[in-house]
């Protein structure tokens, strides 16, 4: 049996999180259905909450923490991602935009991605059309075509909830569609610089 790793971040800010909820139901459907193919699944959890003050500090300085490293590699080396911010005036949360911005620049180039979004209204659910989906393009990740949104409604049991697990079934289906077939990825180098000499010289530019 074929082995994959599917890292799994989440940008809430409470706890308990519904954005992790929602992140650990999709990680979950995932794992199942490439299971159903005969591919196990490493899960890798990221929440960002844990690292917050270190993302700020990498924003500041262009050099990430060592717990934050961790997680960056565990991102980067990752066959496929699931990726939930809750949102915040009609876009994703700050500290989700930061993590991808520190993350190695080409880290999700070619990438299968999954994106998903909690909110207080289903309103907000065109986010994920207008704000998360153009960044992973920018990033040049394989975004797959169902984005799951989940308004408070969609946990409060009966058909609203049953079309969000249609929903999320669905997205996870198309996520191991995109990793079954792909090579598993290679381990970042933990020798490799991700700054050159020249900049480490000069220093970042500070805007």
């Amino acid at each position: 049996m074929s082995r994959r790793t599917l890292a799994v971040v989440s940008a809430g800010l409470g706890r308990p999180s519904t954005t992790r909820l929602l992140a650990d139901q999709l990680a979950a459907a995932t794992r199942d259905e490439l299971a159903g193919q005969g591919v196990e699944v490493d899960l890798r959890p990221v929440e960002l909450r844990d690292h917050a003050h270190d993302v700020v500090n990498n924003l500041l300085t262009g050099f990430p923490s060592a717990t934050l490293r961790e997680a960056l590699d565990v991102v980067s080396g990752a066959d496929g991602v699931v990726a939930v911010t809750p949102i915040f005036n009609a876009s994703y949360n700050g500290l989700f935009k930061s993590f991808f911005d520190v993350l190695d620049s080409g880290a999700l180039a070619g990438r299968p991605v999954l994106i998903a979004a909690t909110g207080g209204t289903a309103r907000h659910s065109l986010a994920l059309e207008h704000a998360v989906r153009p960044m992973f393009a920018y990033l040049r990740a394989v975004v797959v075509p169902t984005a799951v949104f989940a308004a408070p409604e969609d946990w409060s049991g009966g058909s609203a909830e049953g079309a969000l697990r249609a929903r999320i079934v669905r997205a996870a289906g198309e996520l191991a569609d995109q990793v079954r077939p792909r090579p598993a990825a290679a381990p970042p180098d933990p020798f490799a610089l991700t700054t050159s000499f020249d900049e480490l010289l000069a220093g970042r530019d500070p805007a």
